[in-house]
């Protein structure tokens, strides 16, 4: 069986050089004598991690500083992506050589992505010209005493400009004396329409690499699911950083100690995700649900949520009885899709 290891970012001071990351995945390897494939982020993705990693399996995302991915995503034309299985996304395939090896880079398209990050442009296009137009107005009112020192503050102006141009620019010499010339600026800003539309071509656009070369063993819909199977990894190792755990005024003296407590909250965090699968199949199984914070019936809740609804329940012994108060009838429902093992703490059978 294959497995898939999420090499995920973590708060360290000696994993702040991403070349670390490489090394990581490398001791992975190592300890493991399992088919695997190393998943992770853009950290991952160097020229020196993917020289580390020539041994080994690897998907990850390419950070667009890169210029080749960064040419790529503002190229491809929207009639080469082709849908995905993986519903609101589309994808083209290309080849890459960085790094010196051979790998398979997917142009992955997120239509929900797209439409957010255009309305994000959207707001930044709009915010930048009213900065400008306010710029600009002052500077077409001012008097400059050479056309040198014009120049300088019309260069100044569109040299923090990104999504507009100034345009028509003239620079008027103004004689009222004979030896007293000034000088004014006239123009007009326009967008700045090449870069807008490589911004709007390129929206909810990211890459993905493999060096699984064979499309058959690995199709291009598999490198997306298995890339997006990462975040519910990041979500649990998030809900453990949680300041409700108070991981982090814990003090541990030794390495040791630190890997143990390591094992330990990851092996809380299989029980969660093992506890939370089962309430979710027994509801899809009685095609049901329970009301989420908004008060409406879902049929994937987290156990955390669950958890907070439990709260203010209390056992109550009163000569010498045992009783469960504010145990709701919601709280009983949700109760009926948890094993008989956990129904026993708060069904008392006498």
């Amino acid at each position: 069986m294959e497995i898939f290891l999420y090499l995920l970012k973590q708060p360290v001071a000696i994993l702040r050089d991403k070349k670390a990351f490489g090394q990581i995945a490398k001791n992975y390897k190592k300890q493991l004598k399992l088919e695997t494939t190393i998943v992770g982020d853009s950290a991952l993705y160097s020229k020196d991690n993917l020289g580390l990693l020539k041994e080994i399996k690897w998907l990850t995302r390419v950070p667009l500083s890169i210029k080749e991915a960064k040419n790529l995503v503002n190229e491809v034309s929207p009639s080469e992506l082709s849908k995905s299985e993986v519903p609101g996304y589309s994808f083209v395939e290309k080849t890459s050589n960085y790094g010196g090896i051979p790998q398979r880079w997917l142009v992955v398209e997120s239509a929900a992505r797209a439409e957010s990050d255009k309305q994000s442009l959207e707001k930044k296009i709009t915010k930048e010209k009213e900065i400008t137009q306010k710029k600009v107005a002052r500077l077409f009112q001012k008097k400059f005493k050479n056309s040198t020192e014009a120049e300088l503050s019309l260069r100044q102006i569109q040299s923090k400009l990104k999504y507009h141009l100034l345009s028509d620019i003239e620079i008027i010499e103004n004689q009222v004396e004979p030896l007293n010339k000034t000088y004014k600026i006239t123009g007009k800003i326009q967008p700045n329409h090449d870069v807008i539309d490589s911004y709007n071509n390129r929206a909810g656009r990211f890459i993905i690499a493999t060096n699984r070369l064979d499309c058959e063993s690995f199709s291009c819909d598999e490198m997306l699911k298995k890339y997006k199977e990462q975040q519910n990894v990041e979500r649990g190792f998030a809900f453990l950083k949680d300041p409700l755990f108070f991981a982090d005024s814990i003090f541990l003296k030794s390495p040791q100690r630190i890997e143990t407590m390591a094992m330990l909250m990851g092996l809380c965090l299989m029980v969660y995700s093992l506890g939370q699968r089962e309430v979710r199949y027994q509801l899809y199984q009685a095609k049901t649900g329970i009301p989420n914070q908004l008060g409406k019936l879902t049929a994937r809740p987290t156990l955390r949520w669950i958890f907070q609804c439990f709260q203010g329940i209390h056992c109550l012994i009163h000569q010498g009885v045992k009783q469960v108060v504010n145990l709701t009838e919601e709280r009983l429902f949700t109760l009926k899709f948890f094993p008989l093992s956990c129904q026993k703490y708060y069904i008392l059978s006498g």
